[in-house]
């Protein structure tokens, strides 16, 4: 069990092989960190069985009110809800704070598509912020396929 950087040993077919207008930007983001290894951008778990799982992306972080968070992290959190398939997190911008809140994207499991919108958002507000903290907590959450609240029609 051990977690890091996915990076690819050997060429491929569909492999990039640079920037437009911009070679040395390509040579330093993808082969100058691990030298010869073409590094992907992602994160990765690899189980003791030898099975691997994608954990997002390592360059995606947002800075809420000062402090730098992985999309990813929280996206791990959230996914850990046993409403939510997947998620997606993202920073939008703030008027105050530059890049101060989050929006989740979330398509539920089919056997949870009676969850109130409402009620899921304060579910994983609390998670968030009891696991990573208040800060995190998404302001926004955009929810698929779901029913409305008992005080809706």
């Amino acid at each position: 069990n051990i977690s890091g950087a996915l990076c690819i040993s050997q060429a491929w077919p569909g492999m990039a092989r640079t920037i437009y207008n911009d070679h040395k930007r390509f040579l330093e983001t993808y082969l100058t960190p691990y030298p010869g290894f073409f590094f992907t951008g992602d994160g990765v778990y690899r189980t003791s069985e030898g099975y691997y799982q994608l954990t997002g992306r390592l360059d995606d972080i947002i800075n809420i009110s000062g402090h730098r968070l992985g999309t990813a992290e929280v996206e791990d959190i959230v996914n850990h809800h046993v409403a939510v398939a997947e998620s997606a997190v993202i920073g939008y911008p703030h008027e105050i704070k530059g890049e101060g809140k989050m929006l989740a994207f979330l398509p539920l499991k089919h056997l949870s598509w009676g969850y109130c919108t409402a009620t899921l958002t304060a579910e994983l507000q609390e998670l968030i912020s009891k696991k990573i903290a208040k800060y995190a907590a998404p302001e926004y959450v955009q929810v698929t396929h779901t029913a409305y609240c008992n005080t809706h029609p």
